[in-house]
């Protein structure tokens, strides 16, 4: 696994699932990792699936019409499993086949796609959970090594003519907008890669949290690669 000593303060890995939904983030920490080395073919998996468009959705279904080697039969019972004990627990997971996220040029000194580090914000208390079974992993960023963009003078400036408003109602249009979740990387700093087979739970910004959101994004894509990716 990739090291995580730049984020040893952040990161707390756990050997089971019970665990990882159980234990509460605290002071420095938000991000909690199952650590585990997955059995099974997932390449295999993958090269099964026709993906006509960027990223497809997988149903259960799906899976278990595959027809598999015993190496992706065990790959596909974990895939199972892990939709299984995330429904269980309340969750609403996903698994995506992803060829490549939709790229923003809304606005060019400001992308707010995927690719960019970002929280993920809720008015509720949740959690987002995420595993990369194959393909790039996703990153996250320490938040000491990160600085939210709206708060960057010259891009400020130029959203603040975006927005061409009163004063008073510049922080909601930011909001209204997700500038606001965005950040960018300090110089120097150390991303931590997510690697494979790792189920994560990362903190979310909600009304109730006790800690930092986690600063995260998409990976870029490896060349003919596609991605398999559980997230909630």
């Amino acid at each position: 696994m990739t090291d995580l000593s730049y984020a040893e303060n952040q990161i707390n890995c756990v050997t089971n699932f019970q665990d990882l939904v159980s234990t509460p983030f605290h002071g420095e920490v938000n991000a909690l990792c199952w650590t585990r080395k997955l059995i099974g073919d997932f390449s295999e998996i993958v090269a099964a699936l026709e993906l006509n468009e960027n990223m497809a959705v997988l149903d259960q279904e799906q899976l278990r019409e595959l027809q598999l080697s015993e190496e992706g039969q065990l790959a596909r019972e974990i895939l199972l499993n892990d939709l299984k004990v995330l429904k269980a627990h309340g969750a609403s997971p996903i698994l995506n086949l992803i060829k490549c996220y939709d790229r923003d040029d809304s606005y060019p000194f400001f992308p707010t796609d995927v690719y960019s580090y970002h929280v993920d914000r809720s008015p509720v208390p949740t959690d987002t959970f995420l595993c990369t079974y194959h393909g790039a992993s996703s990153e996250i960023l320490p938040n000491s090594q990160g600085e939210q963009k709206v708060l960057v003078p010259e891009i400020r400036e130029e959203l603040k003519k975006l927005y061409g408003g009163a004063d008073e109602g510049f922080e909601s249009f930011l909001s209204e907008y997700f500038f606001d979740l965005h950040y960018r990387a300090k110089p120097k700093a150390h991303p931590i890669n997510l690697g494979l087979g790792h189920l994560w739970r990362i903190a979310v910004d909600h009304p109730e949290s006790k800690v930092l959101p986690c600063l995260h994004r998409a990976p870029n894509e490896k060349a003919g690669e596609n991605r398999l990716l559980l997230i909630c």
